[in-house]
């Protein structure tokens, strides 16, 4: 069985080849209401577009392993104030909390590990943490490969409400922060075997990936 870093590590330099090269979003299709009126509609609108788009970055050796796409939209508050609502959690209005896609270690430990170290450098930041949330996730149905499947992370959401007395301008350099800390810390912690797969696709009171 491949390890996880030989899947999520740029090969050495060698020859012509030269990882500091390697560049990501080689595909975007964009969808939008001209109006800014937020609607399912766009949301199935992106999901097809981003499914119709076959070669988005690199392909691997299975037809159904590459390098992932997502879709960025606005931090659907009425989606989120729905389910904190389910996970006991009571939000505070628009724009004074945040929600972040992050993923995590396979490895239960590892991952409860870097929860609780992000945990800490939200509170260092002054912000309050909120809660974690296990995104639902269907590897069957999303047609994953098997050498996608072994560095497959955990996906869970994190909520942060921001503290008093600052801005949404403020509260998005907090978080910022944060997540460059924990990136950064976690990622080069030699301790954790699988450091390579925590990664935070967006953390922000705006937007959500």
């Amino acid at each position: 069985m491949m390890e996880h870093k030989n899947l999520l590590q740029f090969p050495q330099k060698t020859g012509l080849y030269d990882p500091s090269y390697e560049k990501d979003s080689c595909g975007v299709g964009m969808v939008a209401n001209i109006k800014g009126i937020p609607s399912r509609q766009i949301m199935e609108d992106a999901y097809l577009v981003n499914s119709r788009m076959d070669h988005r970055g690199g392909c691997g050796f299975e037809e159904n392993t590459g390098d992932g796409a997502g879709i960025l939209v606005a931090l659907p508050h009425n989606f989120f104030k729905k389910i904190s609502t389910e996970m006991g959690i009571k939000l505070p209005k628009k724009g004074s909390y945040s929600v972040g896609n992050i993923f995590l270690p396979q490895d239960e430990k590892e991952r409860e590990l870097c929860k609780r170290k992000i945990e800490k450098i939200i509170d260092s930041e002054n912000q309050t943490f909120l809660g974690w949330r296990i995104v639902p996730t269907d590897s069957i149905k999303a047609n994953v490969g098997p050498a996608a499947k072994l560095s497959q992370p955990v996906i869970e959401q994190l909520f942060i409400k921001s503290s008093n007395g600052i801005d949404q301008d403020e509260f998005e350099r907090k978080l910022y922060l944060i997540r460059k800390q924990f990136s950064h810390q976690l990622r080069t912690n030699k301790k954790l075997t699988q450091a390579s797969l925590l990664f935070a696709c967006s953390l922000s009171s705006k937007i959500i990936v």
